[in-house]
């Protein structure tokens, strides 16, 4: 009689868990999509480009575009950090029960200031020193006229295309690069062959003779 009941109830039991695994929502997968913002110096806001984006615990993510927007995809009740540089840390959470399948959000970051010990580096042991040598320095025509002509605007042109770009400039470039790989991921991206703004800058810069070859001095 009591093999029966223990029985009976392992089958009770086992209709029960059943009963409550089927009850259990499935994992709700949603397009989490926004803008990036920050306010300007008129205190106005403006768009956030080269963000992280990231699922927090996962290898999902994404950088804000140019224009501030992001896009990726997450699960129901994940967590999103935004991060840059010179701006403080951001997490939040998607909520856990959503009506759609799509997320909307607009982050605003707060920049972080770090301030550092001031360093002033001089050439001269004292800044009396520098006087006296600022002071007795003898500019010329010759040295005025050279300075006036590595100031022209041919030289300035010609300054823009031979010297190579900065470490900021090539940053800039690089993340602007990996953002747009991260929008055209898994599909083809647009070819310029068929973009009339492209065309017309082609056509502006051959009009302007960027394409000549210069006599090297």
């Amino acid at each position: 009689m009591r093999f029966g009941l223990f029985i009976a109830l392992c089958v009770i039991l086992g209709f029960s868990k059943a009963n409550a695994q089927q009850k259990e929502e499935p994992i709700k997968v949603v397009e989490f999509s926004g803008k990036v913002v920050f306010e300007d110096d008129k205190g106005n806001p403006a768009p956030l480009p080269y963000t992280n984006v990231a699922v927090k615990g996962t290898s999902r993510g994404a950088y804000t575009e140019y224009d501030g927007f992001f896009a990726l995809v997450a699960l129901a009740g994940e967590t999103v950090v935004f991060s840059r540089i010179g701006y403080k840390t951001v997490e939040i959470k998607i909520p856990e029960k959503l009506i759609s399948d799509r997320y909307t959000w607009v982050q605003i970051m707060t920049e972080d200031n770090y301030l550092l010990p001031e360093a002033v580096i001089m050439p001269w042991p004292s800044k009396e020193h520098f006087k006296q040598e600022f002071l007795a320095i003898d500019i010329s025509n010759e040295l005025r006229e050279n300075a006036m002509a590595n100031l022209a605007d041919e030289k300035m042109k010609e300054i823009r295309y031979s010297v190579p770009v900065d470490g900021r400039e090539t940053t800039s470039l690089v993340l602007k690069q990996q953002a747009t790989d991260y929008v055209y991921t898994g599909q083809m991206k647009p070819q310029n062959i068929f973009n009339p703004i492209a065309w017309k800058n082609f056509i502006d810069a051959w009009r302007r003779g960027d394409f000549k070859k210069k006599d090297k001095k």
